[in-house]
C-alpha cells in the first residue's frame, strides 16, 4: 500500500509535465514562466516534508496519511481550475492561479516520504531496513514511469481538466483503504503474531553502532539537533543530488522530447517510460544490495554511503555523456541508465537517517527532506531559464554538477547510532535500552 501510494503521489506531481502542450498554448505561456509553474511545487514540498516529519513524529504516521493523501487529492483536483481561478479572481494572471494551487499541492504532497521512513522505523527489522525502505521506494520509478501511459491515455480520451480530476480521486479511494488497514506500530495490529513481533524488534545480529527501537528509546531529541551532526547534513546534500535528477527527468522529459525530437504526444506514452525502466529494478536492487554489504562487511558507511557514492558517479558519467549523442535512441538510453544507476541509492538516503537516530526518523526525515526539494524548486525552474537562454546542453551539464557534488558529499557520511548518545553495543543491551 505504501509502494502504491507513493506511486499515485508520482503521476498525480508528473502528469502536469504531459499537459504542458495545452497549458502553455490556454495560458499564453512561454519556456521559463513554464518552468516557473512547475518549480513552485517545491516552495510548498518543502515546507510540506518539514511539518510532515515533525507531526509524524507527535501523532503517529497514521494520522499524517490519512491528512496529506486527502488534502493532495483535492489540490490535484484544484489544479484543473487553477489558472481559470488566476484569471477570474487574481489580477488576471493564469500564472498567479497556478503559483497558489502548485505550491499548496506539494505543500500537502511534502509529508509522504517523512511519514514513509517514520513507518518503517516503526515496522522493518533493522536487518532490513535497506530492503523495506527500498521497497516502500518502489513506487517512485514506478508511478514516474507509469505517469507517461496514464496521462497520455487520459488525454487521449479527454481534456486536461477532467484527467486532474480523475487522478484526484484516486488518492481519496486509496485514503479510504488505508484508513481500514494501517496502524500506526506492529504492536497494534490485530494480524501481527507475538512471533512476528519479537523478530522485528529483535536486536540478533545487529551492528555495534546501531540500536533497536523501542518505546523506552523515544528519546526527547529536538529537531534542530539534526544540524549538529555532519552525517546527517552530508546525507541530506546526497539526497540533494538524486533528486535533483529525479525532478529533472520528471519535469523536463516531455518538453525536452517534443522539442528536439519533434515527438507529438501520442509517442510520449511509451517514449517517457524508458528513463524510468531501470529504476524500477535498481531501487529495490540497492536496499538489497546495501543489506549484503551491511552483512559482508559489518560497516554500515560501505553498506550505506559507500554505494551511494559510487552510484551518483556512475550517474554523472551517464548525463555528461548525452552532450555527445545525437540520436533519440542514445539519448534516452543514457537518461535510462543513469537514472537507474541514481535510483540505485534511493533508500540508502532515508536508511541513514533510521541507523542513526530511529527514535528521531520522522522529524529527521523532514528536515532532511526540507533541504533536499530545495532541488524540486531549483530543477524546473533553473531547466526553464537554461532552456529559454542557450537551449537543452545546460539541462544535463547542471545534471551532471549536482550528481558530483552529491557524490563527494557521502563520501563524508558515516551512518550509525552516535548523534545524540554513545553506541551501545548490543550483546551488552540485547533490548537496545537506554537510559
Amino acid at each position: 500500500m505504501i509502494a502504491f501510494v507513493t506511486g499515485i503521489n508520482y503521476i498525480d506531481r508528473g502528469a502536469i509535465a504531459y499537459a504542458q502542450e495545452a497549458i502553455i498554448k490556454e495560458f499564453h505561456l512561454n519556456p521559463k514562466t513554464w518552468g516557473e509553474v512547475l518549480g513552485y511545487f517545491g516552495y510548498g514540498y518543502m515546507i510540506g516534508a518539514f511539518l510532515g516529519g515533525l507531526l509524524a513524529d507527535r501523532k503517529g504516521p497514521k494520522f499524517v496519511w490519512m491528512l496529506t493523501g486527502t488534502a493532495w487529492s483535492v489540490f490535484e483536483i484544484a489544479t484543473a481550475w487553477a489558472g481559470d481561478i488566476g484569471m477570474a479572481l487574481l489580477g488576471g494572471s493564469a500564472l498567479v492561479g497556478f503559483a497558489i494551487f502548485r505550491i499548496l499541492f506539494g505543500a500537502a504532497e511534502g509529508p509522504v516520504f517523512s511519514t514513509i521512513n517514520r513507518t518503517m522505523a516503526n515496522w522493518a527489522s533493522q536487518k532490513e531496513r535497506g530492503f523495506a525502505s527500498a521497497l516502500g521506494l518502489l513506487g517512485v520509478p514506478l508511478g514516474a514511469m507509469l505517469t507517461a501511459p496514464i496521462a497520455v491515455a487520459l488525454l487521449s480520451v479527454t481534456q486536461w481538466r477532467i484527467m486532474f480530476v480523475i487522478l484526484g480521486l484516486i488518492g481519496i479511494i486509496w485514503v479510504i483503504i488505508w484508513a481500514k488497514i494501517f496502524t500506526n506500530r506492529p504492536e497494534e495490529h490485530a494480524k501481527v503474531s507475538k512471533e512476528e513481533l519479537e523478530e522485528i524488534r529483535s536486536a540478533k545480529d545487529l551492528l555495534h553502532t546501531e540500536l533497536t527501537l523501542t518505546e523506552s528509546e523515544q528519546v526527547a531529541v529536538p529537531w534542530y539537533h539534526f544540524f549538529k551532526n555532519p552525517t546527517l547534513i552530508m546525507n541530506s546534500i546526497g539526497f540533494f543530488a538524486f533528486q535533483y535528477v529525479n525532478f529533472l527527468l520528471l519535469t523536463w522529459t516531455p518538453k525536452y522530447l517534443q522539442d528536439v525530437f519533434h515527438f507529438k504526444l501520442g509517442s510520449l506514452w511509451y517514449l517517457g517510460m524508458i528513463p524510468w525502466i531501470g529504476a524500477c529494478f535498481t531501487v529495490v536492487l540497492g536496499g538489497k544490495i546495501s543489506d549484503a554489504l551491511r552483512r559482508k562487511t559489518g560497516s554500515l558507511r560501505v553498506a550505506r554511503s559507500g554505494l551511494a557514492a559510487v552510484s551518483l558517479f556512475l550517474t554523472a558519467i551517464c548525463f555528461i555523456l548525452v552532450q555527445f549523442v545525437h540520436s533519440v535512441s542514445g539519448v534516452l538510453l543514457l537518461m535510462a541508465i543513469g537514472n537507474a544507476f541514481n535510483f540505485l541509492p534511493n533508500s540508502i538516503y532515508w536508511t541513514v537517517i533510521i541507523d542513526t537516530e530511529p527514535s528521531k526518523a520522522g522529524s529527521f526525515s523532514g528536515v532532511t527532506h526540507f533541504i533536499i526539494n530545495i532541488a524540486t524548486i531549483v530543477a524546473p525552474t533553473l531547466t526553464g531559464a537554461l532552456v529559454a537562454s542557450n537551449g537543452y546542453g545546460g539541462m544535463f551539464i547542471a545534471a551532471t554538477v549536482a550528481t558530483v557534488i552529491g557524490m563527494v558529499a557521502m563520501i563524508f557520511v558515516k551512518p550509525g547510532r552516535t548523534s545524540s548518545k554513545k553506541a551501545i553495543n548490543p550483546a551488552q543491551n540485547p533490548l537496545g535500552l537506554t537510559k
